[in-house]
Formats: C-alpha cells, sequence, structure tokens
C-alpha cells in the first residue's frame, strides 16, 4: 500500500514469537496487495479496471466483499462517495495513473466524470460486472480492511491483546502487559509537524482518520485535497480538516470517516449524529481549529 504497518501484542507462554506472527501478517497483506492494488498491473482489481464496458470477470470473496461496503457507503452519501472516481483522481493528479498535479478544465472534468459512477457495478455469483468503464479504487477502505483480517487471524492463534496498525487505521483490543488500555494518540491537522491533538483509550475497537492535510497541492492560493465528491468531480471544499470515526469495524470506520469528511462540517456531522455514529471533527476557522466530538465518541475514547 505504499505505507507502513505494525503490530504490537501481549504474548503468554502458549502463544507464538514474533517469527511465527510476522509471517501470517506479511501473507495477509500480500493477499490484499494481489488483489486490490491500484498500483500494479496483474492485481485482481486492476484486471478488472482494464476490462471494456460490458464485461464480467471472477472475482475473490473479499473484492466482492469490498464492492459491497462500497455499495453501502455510496448510497449513504447519495452518490458522493464512489469506488468508481480513480480516473478523477488521476485527472486531478492523485491517482495511480496520474503524472502532474493538475487542475482540470470544466471540458476534462465532464468526460472523466462520465467514466464515473458505481450504479454502473453489479455482482452476479462470483462475477463482478460492469455496463460502463469504469475503474474501482480500493485506496478509502482496503487498509481498513486488511485490519481486520490481521485482527482476526492474531485471535485465531491465540493471541487476545493487540494493536494492530495499516497506513494509518488502527484497531485495538484488550490491554497491554501491564494492564493498562492501549492508547491512540489522535494528530493535530498541521502541514508542518506532527502533533498529538488527543489520546484516546481504546479495546475492541477501530479507528480512523480521514483529513486533507497529508495529500494536497496548493495552485493561486487555493487548497486541493485528495479527497473527492464524487458528484462535484472535484476536491471537497469547506471547513472541515480531518474527521476521525471510532467503530467495532476498522473497515466500517475507515469507509465512514471519509464518508464525512466528504459530507463536510454540516451535513457530515448530522449524518454521524443520526446513524450513532462515534465522531470527532476538526474543523478550519483561519489559523485555529475547532474541536466537536459528539456523545458516541466520548463513550468509546475513555479509559
Amino acid at each position: 500500500m505504499g505505507s507502513s504497518y505494525s503490530v504490537s501484542y501481549v504474548r503468554r507462554a502458549d502463544q507464538p514469537g514474533v517469527q511465527g506472527v510476522q509471517p501470517e501478517v506479511e501473507a495477509i497483506l500480500a493477499e490484499v496487495d494481489q488483489q486490490m492494488s491500484t498500483w500494479r498491473s496483474d492485481s485482481d482489481i486492476e484486471r478488472f479496471n482494464a476490462l471494456p464496458a460490458h464485461s464480467c470477470r471472477v472475482m475473490p470473496e473479499p473484492v466482492l466483499q469490498l464492492v459491497r461496503v462500497g455499495e453501502q457507503l455510496f448510497r449513504a452519501s447519495e452518490g458522493r462517495y464512489d469506488l468508481t472516481v480513480e480516473p478523477l483522481l488521476n485527472l486531478w493528479g492523485f491517482g495511480p495513473q496520474s503524472r502532474v498535479e493538475h487542475v482540470p478544465s470544466a471540458d476534462q472534468l465532464a468526460r472523466a466524470r462520465l467514466l464515473v459512477g458505481q450504479q454502473h457495478l453489479r455482482i452476479e455469483g462470483q462475477r463482478l460486472c460492469k455496463d460502463a468503464a469504469v475503474q474501482i479504487d480500493f485506496s478509502s477502505i482496503a487498509a481498513g480492511y486488511a485490519v481486520e483480517r490481521i485482527g482476526a487471524r492474531l485471535q485465531a492463534l491465540g493471541i487476545d491483546d493487540y494493536l494492530v496498525q495499516a497506513t494509518g487505521e488502527l484497531k485495538a483490543v484488550g490491554k497491554k502487559a501491564d494492564g493498562s488500555p492501549w492508547r491512540i494518540a489522535l494528530e493535530e491537522p498541521r502541514d508542518d509537524q506532527q502533533v498529538a491533538q488527543r489520546v484516546i483509550a481504546l479495546n475492541g475497537y477501530g479507528v480512523s482518520t480521514s483529513g486533507d492535510y497529508r495529500n494536497y497541492y496548493l495552485r493561486e492560493g487555493h487548497r486541493y485535497s485528495h479527497t473527492l465528491d464524487a458528484l462535484t468531480g472535484a476536491p471537497v471544499e469547506h471547513a472541515l480538516a480531518s474527521v476521525t470515526v471510532i467503530h467495532p469495524s476498522t473497515l466500517m470506520a475507515d469507509g465512514l470517516s471519509t464518508v464525512l469528511l466528504i459530507l463536510g462540517p454540516e451535513r457530515g456531522w448530522d449524518y454521524a449524529e443520526q446513524h450513532d455514529i462515534a465522531a470527532f471533527f476538526v474543523i478550519r476557522d483561519g489559523k485555529r481549529f475547532i474541536i466537536r466530538s459528539n456523545r458516541a465518541f466520548e463513550g468509546l475514547s475513555g479509559d
């Protein structure tokens, strides 16, 4: 995934050491990469992406699972979150096929939007089909999925106390060796340095933060981030700098944090409240930040 991972766990006498656990973890990551990476032409999803309109391909069950999750998030966001935005990501300079940071013209944007739309996908048994030449990008949920897979494997090995992180998505279960909770630092959304804004304690939950402060560029004083609204075809333009979501599933935390970031500070907040999503919002206000966390978040983030 072009990033890093880490696994911390409490090892008891009857549990495997690092030499036994690390190959298991890396086998999962290699499988996810082979199935879902848009950065290698031989992955399952890139082979599907290369197909023309009105094509089908038998796909691994995890790929179909993520397409179903994407459909759920697509509907939840009224089409603003969309797994098929890769042509738009490439056009704006953020995708795997992009070469330069680029603010597209209205005509370029209109042409790219013709190749976007999750409604063009369908699942028939084990086959994934498309009725337009759309391309799928799992970058908003694949890491959360990988974390869930790793956690499940650790538990199958008898490991009940662990902290797993992949590309910034995390899950904490149980406690540390001294009996204290796993603690997660939430970063302040700054461009210049890493500063902990809040430290939360977790047990049995995944946590994901989506923000506009790591992958962006500036053109004529305007900030363009890698988070796109599929309905407009353009990077989101609002004051919401980052969203953190706590959820039993790291996969869902990963996707929902992106959905809330796309929806923005008002619509996203309302959606989190209506659906009891534990959310922590950081909103830009000039040179300072305004923090909003809902009751669901506060109920899950303490000791």
